[in-house]
């Protein structure tokens, strides 16, 4: 929970686009100090730039997540420039999708780097910093936002990838919440699942090291990506306005930030499979149509 973000610091992963820029935005107007973490060396640079002429104090830092030694070196680097920080948004993020099995090594390295293991060493770099601070200050708050996925909640065919990195988090940042709720009053943590919000991730293969090149897609591979670029660009929530909840459940100490409240529905229904003992219910039950196709691109 923070209550006033005035004078505070917040590092942002994935924060030269989608969430982690439009968070950084709502921060610089709010007079906080911000460190900008991406892999992307020229939109990292023209949002350094862009928020350091509107006044904002700007520490920019190309740092690939998924890399433990480049982590390390960047909360050391905003330890010794501003402290601990009081808002850690660990959003960095990439997708890929195709039948579960059809995945190549490199694809799971590549998106349990990214979206896993950054967000796992965002948490155990900068919690010890900040309980230490809120230990030393009675009037320290601070807040980690973890950024999953509404498939961190649902299992859709053809992305299983992506899902188990997402429900990874989820499970990750409760523990998260239930363990400092243990230790201390001033430090929290909230868990964002947004569900088709256009902000690039569908276009994260441009992101991909060298080293983890994909191979020659799939028809699966194919079907996904262009069922992926389809529901997020037709997306009718923006980046700004989910930027927005999220330091409205800061303020709040709200853990679940959800960008389609409506698409909780599937959860529902999942869930109450789950404790039934049923099977997995048709993913496809509100929209069949789409189901057919899939199965038809596939079978076909």
């Amino acid at each position: 929970m923070i209550s006033n973000f005035k004078g505070k610091t917040a590092v942002l992963t994935g924060g030269a686009s989608g969430f982690g820029l439009e968070c950084a935005r709502i921060g610089a107007a709010l007079g906080m100090n911000l460190v900008l973490v991406d892999v992307q060396k020229d939109a990292l640079k023209e949002a350094h730039d862009a928020l350091k002429a509107q006044g904002a104090t700007v520490m920019a830092k190309r740092v690939d997540v998924s890399n433990a030694d480049e982590m390390q070196e960047l909360a050391t680097a905003v330890h010794e420039r501003f402290g601990a920080p009081h808002f850690v948004f660990n959003n960095a993020g990439v997708g890929a999708g195709g039948l579960v099995w059809e995945n190549s090594l490199q694809d799971w390295e590549w998106l349990l780097g990214v979206n896993l293991w950054g967000v796992i060493h965002g948490v155990r770099l900068f919690t010890p910093m900040m309980l230490a601070a809120a230990k030393a200050d009675p009037s320290y708050q601070g807040h980690i936002v973890n950024t999953a996925s509404m498939a961190g909640l649902l299992t859709p065919p053809n992305m299983g990838i992506y899902n188990v990195t997402k429900h990874a988090v989820v499970s990750l940042s409760e523990t998260l919440y239930q363990d400092l709720k243990l230790v201390s009053d001033q430090v929290s943590a909230s868990v964002l699942c947004p569900y088709f919000v256009p902000t690039g991730i569908n276009q994260s293969e441009r992101n991909r090291p060298e080293g983890l090149k994909a191979e020659a897609p799939t028809q699966s591979q194919l079907i996904g990506q262009a069922m992926s670029d389809k529901a997020v660009s037709s997306g009718k929530v923006s980046a700004a306005q989910v930027a927005q909840m999220v330091f409205d459940a800061m303020q709040a100490d709200q853990f679940y930030i959800y960008s389609h409240p409506k698409a909780l529905g599937n959860a529902q229904t999942r869930f109450d499979a789950i404790v039934a003992g049923l099977n997995p219910p048709d993913p496809f039950a509100e929209r069949p149509d789409i189901g057919v196709q899939l199965r038809q691109a596939l079978r076909g």
